[in-house]
């Protein structure tokens, strides 16, 4: 067999390699998942974050946690609400923040009677920690620490108490 012979039929054999080890598919159109398909999928990943902080949430350690006194407590939860809180819940917990404003996301009025928080510092800890399968984020996933999870749920249960 000659040079010429040889080089055609070494490149037929790579070509039916290549197309035998799938060289040659075709790659199939993405398609595109429905709103309703997205919104289950967001719910999922935000129910599995909310398992998640549920099982790295441990209460015993808020016992640990010393202030100075309720004034240095009252600041840092002030300043965790400014910037983790109040792009949703809004500057006076209404419910009304930007993000949830331009997201039409639909967040609790902490000022009304009847809020199922109100007067619950363990129970707002909680909350702020684990999250919401709605839309609140898994704080104590996204790092906050728990000392200022324990300032912002007393600053909001202090400042929403009054507001009432």
């Amino acid at each position: 067999m000659d040079k010429t012979c040889l080089r055609i039929l070494s490149a037929v054999v790579i070509a039916m390699l290549m197309v035998g080890c799938g060289g040659e598919q075709e790659v199939p159109e993405p398609q595109q998942a429905s709103a309703e398909d997205v919104e289950e999928a967001l719910r999922a990943a935000r129910a599995d974050s909310v398992a998640m902080a549920q099982t790295q949430y441990n209460p015993a350690v808020f016992d640990t946690i010393a202030w100075s006194g309720g004034e240095d407590r009252f600041e840092r939860g002030e300043l965790v609400w400014s910037y983790s809180c109040a792009t949703c819940h809004g500057t006076g917990g209404r419910g009304d923040g930007e993000l949830a404003v331009q997201s039409d996301l639909s967040m609790p009025d902490f000022t009304v009677g009847g809020w199922a928080y109100a007067g619950d510092v363990p129970a707002i800890r909680h909350r702020v920690f684990i999250g919401h399968e709605s839309e609140m984020p898994s704080w104590g996933l996204y790092g906050l620490p728990y000392r200022d999870v324990d300032a912002v749920a007393f600053y909001v249960n202090e400042v929403f108490r009054r507001a009432r």
